[in-house]
């Protein structure tokens, strides 16, 4: 199996657990928790930032002296409504109480303290249609650089349909050469409807030195330290991603696969 496909521990608890260490980075974490009514997940967050997305299901929030209540409506992430979220500042703590079945994504990179905890989704978030033909997905920015929300995190989720690619053309962002590019590490949490579904995503660099592709299954995490890295949903089954990036800067800038920009530049004239 690919170093760069982790699977989830079990099916309870705090089933991905990836630090900047674990993944050979230095910006980037993810965790993430299935909880079932009553069942609690808490953390410090020491020098990073966190985004909590509720990806599926309900739980009260609290931070410090923050207690946000009950959040969360979107009981199946497949219904496509737009997530509720919250900001937890680098040198806090939070915890989550799941009122009912839950998932809950923990996305973190460094931040320094100075934001105050926020909700953050669902408000300001619509579901996005990006790209043409069997290259339409729909995407939730959740905390992508036109929000000023955060210091180093750009989180967005996708939906990818049936028979369809997405993070397509192969596009990468793993040169530190603002405005050009910027360097993102970035993960993939994968999703798939029916559940016993599969996807596929490659990562790989233009002089070969990575090339892996990958089958992605339900509950499946895919890292991206550097290449292209498009996937695609087979006919019947529909693909949601979260993506957390993180790098020097806050800001996405990419570039194509010179022999793949052509189908860029055709739907885009």
């Amino acid at each position: 199996m690919s170093h760069l496909l982790r699977k989830p521990a079990g099916d309870g608890g705090k089933v991905h657990s990836l630090t900047p260490d674990d993944a050979g980075w230095g910006y980037v974490g993810f965790n993430l928790y299935r909880l079932k009514p009553g069942e609690t997940a808490a953390e410090a967050t020491g020098n990073t930032e966190v985004i909590l997305v509720l990806v599926e299901g309900k739980a009260t929030i609290r931070s410090g002296d923050k207690d946000f209540g009950e959040l969360g409506e979107r009981m199946n992430v497949f219904e496509r409504i737009p997530p509720h979220c919250v900001y937890i500042p680098a040198g806090a703590q939070w915890s989550a109480v799941a009122t009912t079945n839950c998932e809950l994504a923990v996305c973190t990179a460094p931040g320094k303290p100075g934001r105050e905890a926020a909700v953050i989704g669902p408000a300001g978030l619509t579901l996005t249609k990006r790209g043409k033909d069997a290259n339409t997905r729909y995407i939730h920015a959740i905390a992508m650089e036109d929000r000023d929300v955060a210091d180093s995190l750009l989180v967005t989720e996708v939906y990818t349909p049936a028979g369809n690619w997405s993070s397509y053309p192969p596009h990468r962002h793993d040169e530190d050469n603002f405005p050009e590019m910027t360097y993102l590490e970035e993960t993939y949490y994968h999703r798939l409807n029916p559940a016993q579904g599969f996807g596929f995503q490659r990562v790989f660099t233009e002089d070969g030195s990575l090339d892996e592709t990958m089958a992605v299954g339900n509950g499946d995490l895919v890292l991206v330290p550097k290449g292209h890295h498009p996937c695609g949903a087979p006919y019947g089954y529909e693909m949601y991603y979260l993506n957390v990036m993180a790098g020097p800067i806050r800001k996405w800038r990419f570039k194509n696969h010179p022999d793949h920009d052509w189908i860029f530049r055709r739907d885009n004239p």
